[in-house]
Parts: structure tokens; C-alpha cells; sequence
């Protein structure tokens, strides 16, 4: 049996939404929802939010929760989790974004699944796009594949571009969960921030510029991210007791 873990990177001062997580979503913050819907999946040995904020600290834990305090220099959320990882006994672990309260069991069951294919190093998720608006917004990020669900590019602009309109072009967009065997998340650490991954601030460039794929899973709609004051207004309308 493999142990899994989830960790849950928790920044409070994001760039594009400052103070996200602990908005109201509901009744509870964003960052609540996230790590009590991981934590009811039932999926893992331990669920844990690793963050520099003092105020998201003591919102989980003052809920029950575990959390780490850790430092606070990180440019990615990968960067984050792999100081809380450095230290455990452990075989997968899962990067649960905390702007993500609609995160489900399903989901995360078939990405920890990806990894009974021994070649798998690192998995994230992709769901198709339903609404042209998302395709060319740079706040969505999109994502292509081989045949194998192996990622080729990630990118805040359009991709692939629909040249030849007489056919199906299928275009992703990529949800901000991963997940890694261990010795794949500390490498990760150890690499310089790479060229494309500094353009176009996708973390997980920095894995396909060090020639690593990622094995995509494609999941149906799993909900809104909170990137924008407009996705919490989303996620308002669509969760249960708003």
C-alpha cells in the first residue's frame, strides 16, 4: 500500500487576490471548505495546510485542523509543500490548492490512481472548457497532450490555436491540483525557475523544461477556482447554502 498524503499550500497576500482563502464562501472560508472537502474524502494518511500566515493558521487549527507554519519566500505553491514533505515517510503526495473548495473525492481517487503506471512521476488534472470566454482568459490556464494524456505545454494563451476550423480541436484547461512521488517534488525544489515557467508563472513548466511530463487526468467540472473576485462570486452562486 502506498502512503498519501495531502498537502495544501496556503498563501494569504496572492497577487492577483489578496486575502482569498479566508473570504466567505457559505458560511466558511475558502480555504476551510478546501481542507475539510479533502479531508472528508477519506483518501489520506494525513491532510495538512502548510502556509506563512498566521491568520490562516489559526483558521484551521482553531477548526481542528492540521497546519504548518513554514517559510515564507516560496514562489510556488510545489516550492511550499516540499519544505513540509523534506521530512516524511511517504510515497505520493498531493498538492490540494487552497482556493479550490470544490474539490471532491472522485477526482482526487483517479489522480492518485495515475500512479499504479510506474512511469508516472507527477499528475495533475484537466477538464474540458465549456465557455469560449475561458479559452482566451489568461487567468485559465490551458493545457495539450499526447496520446497518452502526457502534458506537451502549458499556457495562459490560447493552445492549440484552431487553424483548421472543419474539425474537433479539443482544448483543456489545467485545475491546479498535483500530485508527485516524493523524490519528484524534492527535484522540483532543486531546479532553477526556468524561462517559460518565469513568463508565463505555470509552476509546473518548470517540470517540462527538465524534460518530466505530466500525466493528465481528465476529469468532468469540478467547480470554480478562486482566482478572481468574479470566481468567488461564482462559487457563491453554485455552493449549497449560499
Amino acid at each position: 500500500m502506498m502512503k498519501v498524503v495531502a498537502l495544501i499550500p496556503a498563501r494569504y497576500k496572492a497577487s492577483r487576490f489578496p486575502g482569498k482563502l479566508m473570504k466567505d464562501l457559505a458560511g466558511k472560508t475558502v480555504i476551510r471548505h478546501t481542507y475539510e472537502r479533502t479531508l472528508a474524502t477519506g483518501l489520506f494518511d494525513m491532510v495538512m495546510v502548510a502556509t506563512d500566515s498566521d491568520i490562516i493558521f489559526e483558521e484551521i487549527t482553531s477548526h481542528g485542523g492540521e497546519a504548518r507554519m513554514t517559510m515564507s519566500h516560496y514562489e510556488s505553491g510545489s516550492d511550499r509543500i516540499a519544505e513540509v514533505a523534506a521530512d516524511m515517510d511517504v510515497d505520493i503526495i498531493l498538492n490540494v490548492q487552497g482556493d479550490t473548495p470544490f474539490i471532491n473525492r472522485e477526482v482526487l481517487t483517479r489522480l492518485i490512481a495515475a500512479f499504479e503506471d510506474e512511469e508516472v512521476q507527477v499528475a495533475s488534472l484537466m477538464q474540458p472548457f465549456e465557455e469560449e470566454s475561458q479559452m482566451i482568459n489568461p487567468n485559465c490556464v490551458k493545457v495539450v497532450v499526447d496520446k497518452k494524456n502526457n502534458s506537451l505545454l502549458f499556457s495562459r494563451s490560447r493552445i492549440p490555436y484552431p487553424r483548421n476550423t472543419d474539425i474537433h480541436i479539443p482544448c483543456y484547461e489545467h485545475k491546479g491540483v498535483y500530485a508527485f512521488r516524493k523524490a519528484a517534488l524534492l527535484q522540483f525544489t532543486k531546479w532553477e525557475m526556468t524561462p517559460l515557467e518565469l513568463a508565463e508563472k505555470i509552476e509546473c513548466l518548470r517540470y517540462l523544461e527538465n524534460g518530466v511530463p505530466l500525466r493528465m487526468v481528465q476529469v468532468s467540472k469540478m467547480g470554480v477556482e478562486i482566482d478572481t473576485p468574479d470566481d468567488l462570486e461564482r462559487a457563491r452562486k453554485l455552493m449549497p447554502g449560499s
